[in-house]
């Protein structure tokens, strides 16, 4: 599926791929939500635990860098050739909490980064470099990134591992 390149886009996939998941997510009970071994050693609840935390990662970022700052991106002692560990590591840090907690983060986290790309204007996101530590990349495709695609990937994963376990 092609990047989206406006703004409204972004949030009308955004939209759309979180409210599939949000679907998927209600036809699973508790006991579903919590049982390891879905994707990988994940359980849904670890899934949700990883798009919240890069979702507020990618705002991270952009506070950083409103604030003149250089986030450690992906993440502090970390490398994108690392993603692997750092999403264990994510995955560790939240070990611990409940499914409602981690629902409710996550469903809180969906309405900040929405209200997030909403306040950018089209120049904001589009502007390929904007920040230092972009590269060449856009803010686009950071949101894009943490938001539809995530959502999109999530819901074929836990889809295909709820399968493979039934």
């Amino acid at each position: 599926m092609p990047r989206p390149h406006t703004k409204a886009l972004i949030l009308s996939e955004s939209e759309k791929e979180h409210a599939a998941l949000e679907q998927f997510l209600s036809t699973l009970t508790p006991e579903l939500m919590v049982r390891p071994g879905v994707v990988g050693a994940w359980s849904a609840k670890d899934v949700l635990a990883h798009l919240y935390e890069w979702e507020q990662m990618a705002m991270g970022w952009l506070a950083a860098g409103r604030r003149g700052e250089t986030p450690h991106v992906p993440a502090e002692g970390y490398k994108w050739n690392q993603l692997p560990a750092l999403n264990e590591h994510i995955r560790q840090k939240h070990a611990e909490r409940s499914l409602d907690e981690v629902l409710a983060m996550f469903r809180e986290s969906y309405r900040r980064i929405t209200e997030t790309i909403t306040a950018l204007s089209e120049e904001t996101l589009f502007t390929a470099g904007l920040y230092p530590w972009m590269n060449k990349n856009t803010l686009a495709a950071y949101f894009v990134s943490a938001t539809s695609s995530h959502y999109r990937w999530a819901r074929k994963e836990l889809r295909k591992g709820l399968i493979e376990l039934m």
